[in-house]
């Protein structure tokens, strides 16, 4: 008997060892963790759930519930295989267990020992909110995150700067917390709509230096803010922006958005260029945009696109990456699919 438990020890190490030797991801501490992430090019995934992200997240994580149905394809979808991955859960034992999915997958995977709980024990910060975020890396490799807010709002961090676009503390149910988030560089306002124009939001968000940037209705509105027209551009710092025409076409809806008096914004941020369409419908004035990296697009009638006038106005952009926006109850699950062989690359995310 006793020969037999022992044969059976020795099987149990054989095969614990081969495990460890087999396990095809790094684990490290949180201080090699910190530094890790500060690099442009490293792809940061929280895979805990929704509610567990809002509470408190690393500052720049993108979400990705490691639970949920369909997680290797939702992240071979959404990572880039040439690109390092970060993982961490609240643990470690999630993101292990996803760090090795995601292995398996091709990526290069390190995970979080310990989790966001041994994170926040060694006093490193975190933001609260439900946004998720997606990073991109710059002409001169720097980083660029974009933060899924709500609806038509949008949050912008490069090389330090903060741009909020269209900032709204309330929606419905959903509620963004901007007094945990740093103060604004940078405000731009496509128009006076509530869903888009915000002064508590605003206020929140402001800082001596803080640039609000709008169309002349929202200025006056305010009292203050540079006043942007259609085809107007400016020249900042840290950024090249044109404003662009927003509007409705359709009969009947010509009253929300008439043609003249809303912005969409094209930023140009160190060779990459991005539009943030606003209000709008796939209207003439879209063939005009060229060489666009990145497009944020509305699909909800009456007021924007349906998806079909979206899947329209993408093919004419022809983005690198679309991310549908301020979409509602509308259904864009669909616009991948349509969009497929087009070479855009869909993402959809909480922008109800």
């Amino acid at each position: 008997m006793k020969k037999f438990f022992s044969i059976l020890l020795a099987m149990l190490g054989l095969n614990t060892n081969t495990a460890c030797a087999e396990q095809n991801y790094s684990n490290i501490d949180v201080d090699e963790f910190a530094r890790f992430i500060r690099q442009a090019q490293v792809q940061l995934l929280d895979v805990r759930t929704a509610k567990e992200f809002a509470a408190g997240h690393i500052s720049g994580a993108n979400l990705l519930d490691m639970q949920c149905k369909g997680f290797e394809q939702q992240a071979q979808h959404r990572l880039d295989p040439s690109r390092p991955v970060a993982v961490y859960c609240r643990s470690g034992k999630r993101s292990a267990i996803a760090a090795g999915k995601l292995a398996d997958l091709g990526f290069k995977v390190t995970n979080l020992e310990g989790g966001i709980l041994a994170w926040t024990e060694a006093k490193m910060p975190t933001v609260k909110g439900s946004a998720e975020c997606d990073v991109f890396t710059t002409a001169s490799g720097k980083r660029l995150e974009f933060h899924a807010l709500l609806h038509g709002s949008i949050r912008i961090v490069f090389d330090g700067t903060e741009i909020e676009v269209d900032p709204v503390t309330k929606l419905g149910n959903r509620t963004i917390d901007f007094a945990s988030m740093p103060k604004a560089q940078y405000i731009l306002v496509t128009h006076e709509h509530g869903d888009h124009f915000d002064k508590q939001a605003i206020a929140t968000l402001t800082a001596d230096d803080t640039q609000l940037i709008t169309n002349r209705r929202c200025a006056d509105m305010l009292g203050y803010g540079k006043a942007l027209s259609n085809g107007d551009t400016l020249q900042q710092p840290h950024f090249l922006l044109e404003a662009v025409p927003a509007y409705n076409i359709t009969e009947g809806h010509l009253q929300f958005h008439p043609k003249g008096r809303d912005n969409g914004f094209v930023l140009t941020i160190d060779g990459l260029r991005i539009y943030i369409a606003g209000d709008t419908e796939d209207i003439p004035e879209m063939d005009n945009l060229k060489d666009i990296d990145i497009a944020f697009m509305p699909c909800n009638q009456p007021y924007t696109m349906t998806p079909e006038q979206l899947i329209n106005a993408a093919t004419r952009v022809k983005p690198k990456v679309l991310f549908p926006y301020h979409y509602g109850q509308t259904d864009v699950s669909g616009i991948a699919e349509a969009l497929k062989g087009q070479g855009i690359d869909v993402r959809i995310r909480h922008y109800e």
